[in-house]
């Protein structure tokens, strides 16, 4: 596959997913025929949204968009997986941790805008903090499923769920009942709405004994909300294993879920951490980071056990963060330091 690069700098950080506009009235307003949507590592998901946009003369430009997430502001981090839905843009956070542990209560959060409020001002972005209700609904999925589960490692056991377990006590924090000593850390890495409204969270870790990548299939995102504060919570309808598309010998979790025009899903996946920045997960299981990505497809639906086929191959790239179909084919975005790079097909 011939890819074309495209380079940007947007507010000095790394992009996270590939979501394409789907707003006329934004596309005009900024003179482009296409664009996508991104959002970028680690601060908090209101400085973290940003436009990469082709105008019409064919020039592609990015831009940072400021937005405004009320109270709010300044109290989630790691935004990570986007997904449209009945107008709305949905922003996942990672539910994780940094690559050392402890989990992080702030990365625990759904956020949701109205693209065509990205016109006129500071984009309004509503968020919700879960305070590890995702994890706990996920954990117990993965335990009706009967899956067999890749151990977490002793290192990740005790940095990721142990030391978060004790963090809460000492501060007395009511989250702490949602997590169990037998949880495995949830890293929440791709998103993508079904059409009956539920949405596939696809899951970077855990995986499989065997190195397959998860998803869980969730109900009742958009009602979380619903009012000031949640009535009620997602839930957990199944867990799912994605079959026949890891490497020989290899661990790959998931990177990014898109759906497709025939009814089926478009997904990246590839290792469990990057490399060289002192992952505790590849301390463990070091099989899961030399692992180049692959754009693989599926059909949701019916058994645990999904098979799937590759599309591509995408090496030499470990770190393929998004896809999305774009007119001329094809384009994903990597996760590079301190720049933004878009391949197109």
């Amino acid at each position: 596959m011939t890819l074309r690069l495209v380079e940007f700098l947007v507010a000095g950080n790394e992009a996270s997913d590939l979501l394409p506009v789907r707003s006329a009235a934004l596309l005009r307003e900024y003179g482009a025929r296409q664009g996508f949507w991104t959002v970028l590592d680690e601060g908090p998901v209101e400085r973290c949204l940003a436009l990469l946009l082709e105008r019409d003369d064919g020039e592609w430009v990015a831009h940072h968009v400021p937005a405004d997430a009320g109270r709010e502001n300044g109290r989630t981090e790691d935004g990570e997986a986007l997904a449209h839905h009945d107008g709305w843009v949905y922003v996942f956070g990672s539910h994780f941790g940094s690559k050392g542990g402890p989990l992080r209560p702030r990365r625990a959060f759904v956020a949701r805008f109205r693209e065509d409020d990205a016109v006129t001002g500071p984009l309004a972005v509503r968020v919700v903090r879960n305070r590890f209700r995702l994890h706990r609904a996920v954990n117990d999925a993965l335990v009706a499923a009967a899956l067999p589960l890749l151990p977490p490692g002793e290192t990740v056991r005790r940095r990721f769920i142990v030391e978060t377990r004790a963090r809460g006590t000492a501060r007395a924090k009511g989250w702490v009942t949602r997590l169990a000593e037998d949880d495995l850390p949830l890293n929440v890495e791709a998103a993508a709405f079904t059409p009956a409204g539920t949405v596939l969270i696809g899951l970077r870790f855990p995986v499989t004994a065997a190195g397959e990548p998860i998803y869980v299939e969730l109900a009742g995102v958009p009602e979380m909300f619903d009012g000031d504060r949640p009535a009620t919570w997602p839930r957990a309808l199944g867990a799912y294993v994605l079959g026949g598309v890891t490497p020989a010998g290899a661990l790959a979790g998931f990177r990014a879920i898109t759906p497709t025009g025939d009814g089926g899903y478009a997904a990246v996946i590839g290792s469990l951490d990057a490399l060289g920045k002192g992952s505790v997960l590849l301390d463990d299981h070091p099989h899961g980071g030399d692992v180049t990505s692959r754009h693989v497809r599926f059909r949701h639906g019916g058994d645990v056990r999904v098979d799937a086929d590759v599309v591509a191959e995408l090496a030499p790239f470990h770190h393929v963060e998004g896809l999305a179909e774009a007119a001329e084919g094809w384009c994903y975005v990597t996760d590079e330091d301190h720049r933004v790079a878009l391949w197109l097909g």
